[in-house]
């Protein structure tokens, strides 16, 4: 009895494995040509290239999967009985198959991101810790003799009033604090920074070259808080945290990466602390700090007024990194002469910028006038940022931030 030239014909294959074997016809200028097909692979595929469960799966086009008796028993998960011939490779196989499932990423609770923190959050944490022994180190006012102090009790700004220094105190601790990685909160506002920054959405490692996109010297953040301690990251949590500071941060980091202009943002964010650190110790600030009764918004605003002050000079004066130590030293001298015409300017750009109008430029602060008609951030600050804030009391700090004005 003659066969059907149809039927499906079964050989044995290597290492065990059946072959299916079918014929194709195909019709070329009215001839027919038959060509075998072994699990759905041409003739252009040899046996030989096959001789293991590895390298076919390796060969197999993605069209060919579905049709692969071995792809379907690994993906089974060995659920079928094993045959005899089934081989040690095709074991192995498997095995892979298994492990390389086992990998995938998988989103739990421990892997989500850590949440922003607050300045108040942050300020909160300092308040509730027990600073005594750092207190004894600070130093939070300039020790003047003879003349000098004679001359700057009778000419010398007033002082500051008492119930305000315990706040003033609070501050200069948290500037002798260095980073801790055992502090969470010392964590999150490092993370917060660089979320706020980038506008990832995800923690990045607390060591690496990511911290230098930023505006860090090095891999290590806590090696460029000398100077200022955690103070200097507290201040650029609230530049990054308020949301009527938080625009300009991003224009100033825009601008600190300018292909020419560029500098680092965080470090001269640190700068911009010991600058104002410095102008609370020489008193500058206590006739606003009476005249609001707080020390922390008045000293958190005058960052932010001198950093908007050396962004708007930076940039109409086209300066660049190699002129930065001059630059520091001229915005010093300035916002300590000036801290009043200072925190004006602030409210001036901050004002036009909530009312939709583009901020003026400042320009050279040796020629600008005070205007008489601008507003008192002040007032608004005290009214509402003013009550966040209160001060349990204990903490402590050294002066070694005198000095050269340059980046540290």
């Amino acid at each position: 009895m003659e066969e059907d030239s149809g039927v499906t014909s079964h050989t044995e294959g290597l290492n065990g494995l059946s072959h299916e074997c079918k014929e194709t016809e195909e019709l070329t200028n009215g001839h027919s040509n038959h060509k075998p097909v072994i699990n759905g692979l041409g003739p252009g595929h040899s046996v030989k290239e096959h001789a293991n469960g590895s390298s076919l799966l390796k060969s197999l086009p993605i069209s060919a999967l579905k049709q692969n008796g071995l792809l379907q028993s690994l993906a089974t998960g060995g659920e079928q009985p094993k045959t005899e011939e089934e081989s040690v490779e095709v074991e192995q196989a498997r095995e892979e198959w298994e492990a390389l499932e086992s990998i995938q990423p998988v989103v739990s609770e421990e892997s989500s991101p850590t949440p922003l923190i607050s300045f108040n959050e942050a300020l909160q944490h300092f308040q509730t810790t027990d600073l005594g022994e750092v207190l004894k180190n600070i130093q939070p006012t300039i020790r003047r003799t003879g003349l000098a102090a004679i001359t700057h009790f009778l000419f010398g700004p007033p002082r500051l009033h008492r119930e305000l220094l315990e706040e003033r105190d609070l501050v200069f601790a948290i500037a002798q604090c260095s980073f801790d990685n055992s502090q969470a909160v010392h964590m999150r506002v490092l993370q917060t920074i660089y979320k706020r920054l980038t506008g990832s959405k995800q923690d990045c490692p607390r060591f690496g070259t990511h911290w230098e996109n930023v505006g860090f010297q090095g891999t290590d953040p806590a090696t460029d808080l000398r100077g200022t301690g955690f103070l200097g990251l507290m201040h650029t949590l609230y530049l990054v945290m308020d949301p009527e500071t938080l625009p300009l941060a991003r224009d100033i980091y825009k601008l600190s990466q300018h292909p020419t202009q560029n500098f680092p943002f965080c470090v001269m964010s640190i700068n911009m602390t010991r600058i104002a650190l410095h102008a609370l110790r020489e008193e500058a600030l206590s006739k606003e700090c009476n005249r609001r009764q707080q020390v922390v918004g008045v000293l958190n605003e005058f960052y932010v007024a001198t950093f908007l002050h050396l962004s708007q000079l930076w940039k109409s004066q086209q300066k660049t990194i190699s002129d930065s130590g001059f630059v520091l030293k001229e915005v010093e001298l300035f916002a300590k002469k000036n801290p009043k015409q200072m925190l004006r300017r602030l409210d001036v750009f901050l004002r036009e910028r909530r009312s939709g109008g583009a901020p003026r430029a400042s320009p050279d602060p040796a020629t600008q006038q005070p205007s008489p008609c601008l507003g008192e951030r002040g007032a608004r600050s005290e009214g509402t940022r003013g009550k966040e804030m209160h001060f349990t009391g204990v903490c402590e700090l050294t002066p070694d931030m005198e000095g050269e004005a340059r980046l540290i």
